[in-house]
């Protein structure tokens, strides 16, 4: 087993009151609200619309444009933190066809300083929604914004580890995954799409950056990242054989959605399971027929709300409600999944854990988290490391705090993110 400690790098401890400044930097614009102008919103829907042809093979780049991050002042270059690049690639749905998916790469002002070439993180953002304005790459020049046509709340909050990364002089690569601003229902924890979407990044990520192909890249992500990232981990040697991995860090990675599914219910994110159950729909035709029979006026409104929400707009909708409210049975939605064993194989086709992943991967559960149950990461952990993956599981022994709130969840993203740094860089280096 590999080991590793607290923050190993010494760039990591000489650039740790840099990070401390970015993100107290990031924290206090959090607090604003950015509204886009009607041309700006004109060429968002632009950029996000693909061209009627382009280059099907996994990793090409479509189109690429400048974007802005925080802070920075537009037409000035080689500004802190880096230089972002907003760009268009093309990946492969479930069933093998081409597809056009989003994201931003970031080059850093910061010298990579260890082994070897600069390296790239790509990286899986955790629940953001399912609407189109909810993509990351909407938000890099700013983590928050408002659409009053809606109305709808986006937040996007991969800062802190994508600030860490460049301030180590990481290259950082954020997707937006299939259907997130793109034409399309975005395939909420789709196992093979998130999966394809973040190697597909990385492909293209190295090639606007004009990289070598064989530059190292590692996969990182939290909550739905997590799983992202743990998908794209074993993955990676059968889809993506020609990228150079070295190392995954999977946080509170949602491996079984059987076991996730119970588990949200009646949370204030009770949403996310219609995240998950549009993502299934527009995958799998069959279970249309089982959803207008099996759900109530409810239940169909919160289907149909959610695809088009982000994730704060979803809370404040359904929030604690119980899915036993959407359907006409009164039976709960993990009940009603258990009647249908070909629903129940669309959701055993999400189960992560049936590969091999190539390279060594740092695992993270909170054991006393809401809404992905500590349970399967653990099984994600056995599962792996009984077919001779490298893989290590830390914890987080947090007690519950408000349970159902989310709080257990969103600790452990915090607790783990300099170890997960650490552990990464470890891995750059070796």
């Amino acid at each position: 087993m590999r080991k590793y400690s607290g923050v190993v790098s010494r760039s990591v401890m000489a650039s740790r009151r840099t990070v401390a400044a970015g993100l107290v930097a990031v924290v206090a614009a959090a607090g604003a609200i950015a509204m886009g102008d009607a041309g700006t919103a004109d060429a968002a829907r632009n950029f996000y619309t693909p061209p009627s042809k382009y280059d099907a093979t996994p990793g090409s780049v479509i189109r690429s444009q400048h974007s802005d991050l925080l802070l920075q002042i537009p037409g000035v270059k080689g500004q802190w933190p880096g230089t972002a690049t907003r760009m268009m690639y093309t990946s492969t749905l479930q069933n093998g066809k081409p597809t056009a998916v989003t994201g931003t790469v970031v080059e850093p002002t910061a010298r990579w300083t260890g082994k070897g070439e600069r390296p790239t993180v790509v990286v899986g953002p955790g629940t953001v929604g399912q609407g189109d304005q909810c993509a990351g790459s909407k938000m890099m020049n700013f983590p928050l914004t408002v659409d009053v046509t809606k109305p709808s709340i986006g937040v996007n909050y991969t800062a802190p580890e994508m600030y860490l990364m460049l301030l180590n002089g990481v290259r950082v690569v954020i997707t937006d995954y299939v259907g997130m601003g793109t034409p399309g229902v975005h395939t909420y924890v789709n196992r093979l799409e998130s999966g394809h979407a973040m190697l597909d990044a990385a492909r293209a990520g190295l090639k606007v950056a004009k990289a070598s192909k064989d530059a190292p890249v590692a996969f990182s992500g939290y909550s739905q990242g997590g799983g992202a990232a743990a998908s794209a981990a074993e993955l990676a040697a059968t889809y993506a054989s020609d990228l150079n991995v070295k190392a995954t860090y999977a946080g509170a990675p949602p491996a079984d959605l059987s076991k996730v599914i119970t588990k949200i219910d009646g949370t204030f994110i009770a949403g996310g399971i219609g995240y998950a159950i549009n993502g299934l729909d527009a995958r799998y035709p069959a279970l249309d027929a089982i959803l207008k029979k099996e759900t109530n006026a409810q239940g169909k409104r919160a289907l149909h709300d959610t695809a088009t929400q982000c994730i704060g707009d979803s809370g404040l909708a359904f929030g604690f409600q119980r899915t036993n409210q959407w359907t006409r049975t009164g039976e709960s939605l993990a009940s009603v999944i258990k009647r249908y064993p070909e629903v129940q194989k669309m959701i055993d086709d999400q189960r992560i854990g049936s590969l091999k992943p190539n390279a060594p991967v740092l695992l993270s559960t909170g054991v006393n988290d809401d809404v992905i149950p500590t349970g399967q990461v653990v099984t994600l952990y056995k599962d792996w490391h009984k077919q001779g993956a490298d893989v290590k599981l830390t914890r987080d022994y947090t007690p519950p705090i408000f349970p159902g709130l989310v709080v257990n969840h969103a600790v452990p993203m915090l607790t783990k993110l300099l170890p997960a740094t650490s552990f990464l860089l470890t891995e750059f280096n070796r």
